[in-house]
């Protein structure tokens, strides 16, 4: 067997070790879900009336205030906060192997040392995914009603994993550089809010003129405008690449920096 596929066999070894982890203990995976839920439920049933005056529904231009149109709205922004959540058990789990000193063993062992992290990267983007569709059924239950083909759907489902991916690939170096598991819990938690400060709630037009200008140019805005794009038909633009652009360079970035921090806490 090549190298190649040595690795590839320790990866989907570890992968499965941090599902089953994740089945043994899974207040990660009810943090993932609970957390966009309740905001969820926030902005719809408390804030849905007095944010959503004056916000169209999507796609059809008009200036009604009902309840399902700001639903429409706000739930493309709460499902990529779940994606931005979902991050948080990379970190986590990262952390907890070189802290209890799990990887010192696996240097013992004849695994490929990439495993490591992409057992950790793979078993974190199935849990995100499978937490975001759990969201989006909790959506559609109070209100959300998306006129996505299916097609739309595939394209908004790539998105989400690709967007879950590259954060799982920062995240996993934020548990690197943690010291505690606290602290690694806490490193992700700007991401998670991050959509907040962008079009997920109201349009970026209605904010003071400081705060717009960092909304627009901050990676969750085109994501939110493509992602509400696909699943309810408004206008996307250049979003799309720019949302693709985004991923790539946050993947990549995190990519790199896991794959140095791994090295140094694994040199002799």
């Amino acid at each position: 067997m090549s190298s190649v596929g040595y690795a590839a066999r320790d990866s989907v070894t570890l992968f499965r070790r941090n599902l089953k982890r994740a089945i043994r203990y899974p207040s990660v995976v009810i943090t993932i879900v609970l957390m966009p839920v309740l905001f969820l439920l926030l902005f719809t049933y408390a804030f849905g009336g007095a944010l959503g005056a004056g916000i169209g529904a999507p796609g059809n231009g008009s200036g009604s205030a009902e309840h399902g149109t700001y639903v429409d709205y706000v739930a493309p922004g709460i499902i990529l906060m779940t994606v931005a959540t979902g991050c948080i058990g990379a970190a986590l789990s990262v952390c907890m192997d070189v802290t209890e000193g799990i990887v010192n063993r696996f240097r013992t062992m004849p695994i490929s040392r990439a495993s490591f992290l992409t057992g950790h990267v793979l078993g974190n983007l199935v849990q995100t995914i499978l937490g975001t569709a759990a969201v989006t059924a909790v959506a559609l239950a109070v209100g959300f009603r998306p006129n996505a083909t299916p097609v739309e759907w595939l394209a908004a489902l790539g998105l989400l994993s690709f967007l879950a991916l590259a954060l799982a690939w920062l995240s996993a170096g934020m548990g690197l550089a943690a010291k505690t598991v606290e602290s690694a819990s806490n490193l992700p938690m700007p991401l998670t809010f991050l959509p907040f400060l962008g079009s997920a709630v109201v349009p970026t037009e209605s904010m003071p003129s400081w705060l717009r200008r960092f909304a627009e140019h901050q990676p969750f805005t085109p994501l939110n405008e493509t992602l509400r794009g696909l699943l309810t038909g408004t206008g996307i633009g250049h979003d799309g690449w720019v949302s693709l652009a985004w991923c790539t360079g946050i993947g990549l970035a995190g990519y790199l920096w896991a794959k140095a921090r791994f090295r140094q806490s694994t040199h002799p």
